[in-house]
């Protein structure tokens, strides 16, 4: 039996990354130990690290002048250490408001410095971009770059004469991105980089020398810089299943995977579009490739087709509580054949099936 797998994160891995996960589950290189088991201060975990860090480098084409750090407590955490590092000048950052992420990052923020909204989607239920030129004098502009929940994305970083982060949790490695246009790029791992656990995030040494001497130890980028992610036991297993997808990225040709990915998305909103009974509401310059949401209109009706797809093995298609609806994450471990299954079930429903 074949379930494909649409959850929002944790998501569905390559099924090539967990063969190698098990096969060396239980001895490592030979080491008699699991890669569980091994010490993050041995060769064999500092290996895995370097190589993790180096394909991320070549995969991304991330700049010498950029430090890459794995850390731990999700990009939730990030709401938090960002103002605490870097809003140490004027203590005040800017967001750009494209709903419940981008929202969660300005509350936890607020909680330490001022904040201020300088472009939202509000007023349309964040079912676009915000358009138009972004001015902010703050210490940092935030924005997220792909809306899980919301099922929109960016395609252009801002052009502001502040650092610019953006939370890249949901789309990381899914499409070619300039990495010189932002300041700090984060993402959590648990949708296209590997395991929940782990938390990618890539700053430009200058902004190093903003945190603060106040901050605790483990809380500040700089100390994770300066022990090259190893100051206390990272997560050493997130960190090597992210060392396997990275491996499959690069396998695949990463090229091959944003063609794909333009692909499957394409095929499910085509389907979409043309629907008289399914719909998508987002803008469509703004649609996310990742994750896309659509509904009948109808609560009882959504419920159905849900309990319809599980039925046939299509599963965590429920949208987010706050949304509802129906919800496919389209991560880059999504074969075609389950896009390909999703669509034929969405079209039997369509056609009365129950």
């Amino acid at each position: 039996m074949t379930v494909f797998n649409f959850s929002a994160g944790p998501a569905v891995l390559p099924v090539p990354v967990l063969l190698k996960a098990q096969s060396e589950l239980l001895n490592y290189q030979g080491s008699g130990q699991s890669v569980l088991e091994l010490s993050h201060r041995s060769t064999l975990f500092e290996n895995i690290l370097q190589d993790t860090e180096a394909l991320l480098r070549e995969l991304l084409q991330i700049p010498d002048h950029y430090h890459v750090l794995f850390l731990q407590g999700g990009a939730t955490l990030q709401f938090s250490m960002l103002p605490l590092n870097l809003a140490t000048n004027q203590q005040r950052v800017d967001f750009i408001d494209t709903g419940s992420w981008s929202q969660k990052a300005m509350q936890d923020a607020a909680a330490f410095v001022k904040t201020g909204i300088v472009a939202s989607s509000n007023a349309d239920n964040y079912r676009s971009i915000p358009a138009g030129p972004i001015y902010s004098d703050a210490d940092y502009l935030h924005l997220t770059w792909n809306n899980t929940l919301e099922g929109t994305t960016f395609t252009d970083a801002p052009q502001v004469d502040v650092p610019l982060v953006a939370d890249f949790s949901s789309s990381i490695l899914s499409e070619p991105i300039d990495v010189s246009q932002f300041d700090v790029i984060y993402a959590g791992a648990q949708k296209n980089l590997g395991s929940a656990g782990m938390t990618l995030v890539i700053i430009k040494d200058e902004l190093l020398q903003r945190t603060p001497d106040r901050l605790g130890s483990y809380l500040r980028y700089d100390t994770h810089a300066a022990h090259h992610s190893l100051y206390n036991t990272p997560p050493t297993y997130s960190i090597y299943l992210t060392k396997l997808v990275l491996e499959w990225i690069k396998d695949q040709g990463f090229d091959t995977v944003v063609e794909r990915n333009h692909k499957q998305s394409a095929s499910l909103y085509a389907y979409l579009d043309q629907s008289v009974l399914f719909s998508n509401h987002v803008a469509l310059p703004d649609r996310s490739r990742m994750n896309i949401p659509f509904t009948t209109g109808q609560t009882d009706l959504d419920k159905q087709f849900l309990q319809f797809a599980e039925r046939h093995h299509l599963v965590n298609l429920k949208g987010h509580r706050s949304v509802g609806g129906m919800r496919a994450s389209l991560y880059n471990a999504m074969p075609t054949a389950g896009v390909d299954a999703l669509i034929a079930i969405l079209k039997r429903f369509e056609q009365g099936e129950r």
